[in-house]
């Protein structure tokens, strides 16, 4: 069941890193209002609470496994994302740096721009963002599919582990099915023994009985005046 919580627990790091990078590239991308960034950048440290945190969880995991192998891999696989991690967060600053720029120049240009040009500059920028949208989308439905695969994998994971779970409590019920016969078969055999010699001495005392009445008898017929 360790092993379950651990894939689950990389799945889930995989899962935010995916939408980090995803929201990454939504705000390098992002040319305004300032309130569309402000939002972004909200999710954007959400996402990151979360990642951080299932990185420590998975952290836990591995300083609690038996085998040494395991714990150094696990341990090793959460350095990996924690450079990862830090990747992001620079690319984050990155991004933002150019969103706030792009912002800047196109509030520049439509103060300096009037009339037709304003227009066709606006009309671009609603292409340019339409397009964006459109490719964020695909890029959303991409992680979206890849995460329904991954709790795909985990669901059935989950059900293989839980067959197992029961043919071992069958076969443990059995154990003890047959656990019960042979004592009752052990008391049989005990209750048998102790019947065949009762009736050993019966036997026994009946034949000292026939004796001592032959001897008797004999003592009566050969003796008669003794």
């Amino acid at each position: 069941m360790a092993d379950v919580h651990v894939r689950i627990c990389e799945q889930e790091i995989i899962k935010y890193d995916l939408e980090i990078k995803a929201l990454i590239q939504d705000i390098s991308e992002c040319t305004g209002p300032q309130s569309e960034l402000t939002e972004l950048n909200c999710n954007m440290k959400d996402r990151f609470s979360r990642l951080r945190q299932r990185i420590q969880d998975l952290e836990q995991m591995g300083r609690e496994q038996d085998k040494e192998s395991d714990k150094l891999a696990l341990l090793k696989e959460v350095e990996a994302h924690r450079k990862q991690m830090l990747s992001n967060q620079t690319a984050w600053r990155k991004a933002n740096l150019a969103s706030n720029l792009a912002i800047d120049k196109l509030e520049k240009e439509e103060l300096l721009n009037d009339g037709d040009t304003t227009a066709r500059q606006r009309k671009l920028t609603k292409e340019s963002l339409a397009q964006t949208s459109s490719d964020i989308t695909e890029s959303l439905m991409s992680i979206s599919r890849m995460m329904s695969q991954q709790v795909k994998q985990s669901e059935e994971t989950i059900s293989t582990l839980a067959t197992s779970s029961r043919t071992v409590l069958e076969t443990n019920e059995e154990f003890k099915t047959m656990t019960g016969t042979i004592q009752l078969g052990r008391k049989l055999i005990t209750k048998y023994n102790r019947r065949e010699l009762t009736d050993k001495l019966l036997i026994f005392l009946a034949l000292a009985l026939f004796l001592a009445t032959v001897l008797y008898i004999l003592k009566k017929r050969l003796f008669p005046f003794l």
